[in-house]
């Protein structure tokens, strides 16, 4: 055999790569018929929101959501189940009943979000919806609005005016002007002051999120952060800098450990109402 030869006889012809398949994408309309799917498995204990920049509808489930949980959402998305990325955290997500400061009705405690007024001067508080459910007299006055579920924000009318702050308490003996209302964005950096666990901060971390509370309490918009809260802090102040952000609707986890919480954006609050930031 001549080396020519013994060269051919030798040639392993050179291995072709596999091609990998693209990652699947999907519409805008997609996006929203999973959204609508993981709604209608109606398991409590999640939350989700569609996250534009990766095609998917993003879903986070507290420790009580069990694999048949998550396989009822997957089941009911169908053919666009890979749209769908779960995320798992720590705790139950509770609507954190039992405020900156406190503000009790009977025997529930919450937190004052932000003081605001009506364009005739009448001076008010935004709260949580499911606090003001939980009462018509608080120890600030009067409820005067409440909307929970679906959103979660009410109206507190003030019984003495003057006491009526424009800031947030920080607790520690200092406090925070808040001079006008905004809209969150994800990866901005913020506070929350509430009457249980005081001033915490984080991120945003989603928007229009959706939370499944249990009971057929589903509450819709919401802003998604890595912020603890626990029970009490309910209806607190969510805020960046001198803007109001958002009130403290629910979440999971505690201030030792972390957790997830989420917000009711305060400018739809504000619009509800006809109010604004005093």
């Amino acid at each position: 055999m001549t080396a020519g030869l013994a060269a051919a006889a030798l040639a392993v012809p050179a291995a072709t790569a596999s091609a990998q398949p693209a990652p699947a994408t999907f519409s805008a309309s997609a996006l929203a018929q999973v959204s609508d799917a993981v709604e209608t498995a109606d398991v409590a204990g999640t939350a989700w929101y569609v996250d534009q920049k990766t095609d998917k509808v993003v879903v986070t489930a507290d420790s009580t959501v069990s694999k048949a949980g998550i396989a009822k959402i997957k089941k009911e998305a169908g053919a666009k189940a890979g749209a769908i990325e779960i995320n798992r955290t720590e705790g139950k997500f509770n609507k954190l009943i039992a405020g900156g400061e406190a503000i009790t009705t009977g025997g529930s405690r919450c937190s004052l979000g932000f003081n605001v007024q009506s364009g005739s001067g009448t001076k008010y508080a935004l709260t949580a919806g499911h606090c003001t459910n939980a009462g018509s007299s608080w120890s600030i006055g009067t409820t005067a609005g409440s909307s929970f579920p679906t959103n979660d924000y009410g109206i507190i009318q003030h019984s003495n005016p003057s006491a009526a702050d424009g800031r947030v308490y920080l607790y520690n003996g200092s406090y925070r002007d808040i001079t006008g209302a905004g809209s969150a964005s994800v990866g901005q950096s913020v506070q929350r002051s509430g009457s249980t666990t005081g001033l915490h901060g984080g991120t945003v971390t989603g928007l229009n999120a959706t939370v499944n509370y249990g009971n057929g309490d589903i509450v819709y918009g919401l802003i998604q952060t890595n912020v603890c809260a626990e029970p009490g802090d309910s209806g607190g102040a969510m805020f960046s800098g001198s803007t109001a952000l958002g009130l403290t609707s629910g979440g999971s986890g505690n201030c030792s450990s972390g957790g997830t919480t989420f917000f009711q954006p305060v400018t739809e609050a504000l619009s509800a109402y006809g109010v604004s930031i005093i």
